[in-house]
């Protein structure tokens, strides 16, 4: 949970814009309904200061930068028509061919900390730094973050994969307004939320997805791959943080029954001065509010029978788990994979890992530990890990 303000359980816009009308009719996922220009980065020097500011090693970069909120048509957790937004990060240089990383985010709960919509580099750095290297950078916001409708429906991987699917079809649209080309190859990594986008987008595009698209490599930083056997048991343990125990557990279970009907009211699962906890939950309250509104320890939250739910789960509630931990387990990478981590992970806990090592397989790399990032491992983990992909990324697309 980042900056425990905005929740990341770890918000100077340019006027213009491009607006590509579309009708129902003619709708399609993935097809660009606007474009606004964000920031500009003209240097390299302007991209290393912006990294720096916020301890993110700048040694990868080479290029300024341009920025840009997309906003895009694709399908919501249902499969009905929706929009979604995203940043898109160019490199400013001559080169008119692109290869492109997809960088997912980690939590958000509030609609403003989302990559297109906030200044906060945390969000953004991976994008620039990825940009910087040399390669186009897209970095989704997920259904009902950024300036997307309705709620984000956390950890559904379908639609993350969805989002990030078709946030690569707008950008390649949008580049060539831009003189760029986007080649078929996308590196996909992210960090937390975004390592299991990561891996649902990988693996969509491994089986043939997009006409064009194919996965060239993927690299997950501390992801929660087993949510049944690994992540929730350690909710209930001194390895995670105990008040982050508390938000990630809320938010589970509020975005798991909105999509999947798992407990009958919130007084089954939340204890009398909680039950209005997933109020909060509507990607309007900022970190700050939803942080002060959690008890202290996850046993302050739950009735008994929301914590055997947890540690038992059955019916609709264990094949929604199943279908968040199959991003390890339900096919063999075709691409170069590689499982980022640091040990001591107080949030997405080191056992993720090796189940996810164990299954697919694919090799570990540890990154070392930096907790400068506000104290946490977790975090920490994303700023060590961005620009050690980077550099991988670079040698695999010689």
């Amino acid at each position: 949970m980042r900056k425990l303000l905005s929740l990341s359980i770890a918000g100077a816009l340019i006027a213009s814009s491009l607006v590509v009308a579309a009708t129902p009719a003619t709708a399609v996922t993935g097809q660009l309904v606007s474009a606004t220009a964000l920031r500009t980065y003209p240097t390299r020097s302007d991209v290393d200061a912006a990294l720096t500011a916020d301890k993110f090693d700048p040694g990868t970069n080479h290029f300024g930068v341009r920025t840009w909120r997309l906003v895009y048509r694709t399908t919501d957790a249902s499969g009905a028509p929706t929009t979604a937004s995203g940043l898109v990060a160019l490199p400013i240089n001559d080169r008119r061919k692109l290869s492109t990383v997809s960088f997912g985010h980690g939590t958000e709960i509030f609609k403003g900390d989302a990559p297109s919509t906030s200044e906060d580099v945390f969000l953004i750095g991976p994008a620039l730094t990825f940009a910087s290297a040399g390669f186009a950078a897209v970095a989704p916001d997920y259904l009902g973050l950024g300036v997307g409708p309705g709620v984000h429906p956390w950890m559904d991987v379908p639609s993350e994969t969805t989002a990030s699917l078709d946030l690569l079809r707008a950008a390649r649209d949008f580049a060539r307004t831009e003189g760029k080309v986007l080649t078929r190859d996308v590196y996909a990594s992210g960090f937390s939320q975004g390592a299991s986008a990561a891996l649902g987008l990988a693996q969509a595009l491994q089986s043939g997805a997009d006409p064009w698209f194919r996965a060239a490599a993927v690299a997950p930083i501390s992801g929660a791959y087993d949510f049944r056997r690994a992540e929730i048991p350690a909710l209930f343990t001194p390895e995670v943080h105990p008040v982050l125990a508390s938000a990630y557990t809320t938010y589970l279970l509020v975005a798991f029954d909105r999509l999947h009907d798992i407990y009958p009211a919130p007084g089954d699962v939340f204890r009398k001065p909680y039950v209005g906890l997933p109020a909060l939950f509507d990607g309007t309250h900022t970190g700050q509010e939803v942080i002060g509104a959690l008890p202290a320890t996850i046993d302050e939250l739950l009735t008994p029978r929301g914590k055997a739910m947890l540690l038992h789960p059955t019916g609709r509630f264990a094949r929604a788990l199943a279908e968040v931990d199959s991003v390890c387990t339900d096919w063999t990478p075709r691409m170069p994979v590689r499982l980022y981590y640091s040990p001591g992970d107080e949030e997405a806990v080191n056992a993720n890992t090796d189940h996810c090592r164990s299954t697919l397989p694919a090799p570990k790399v540890d990154l070392g530990v930096n907790r400068d990032y506000n104290g946490f491992v977790h975090e920490g983990s994303e700023v060590l890990g961005v620009p050690a992909i980077t550099r991988w990324f670079l040698q695999l697309s010689v």
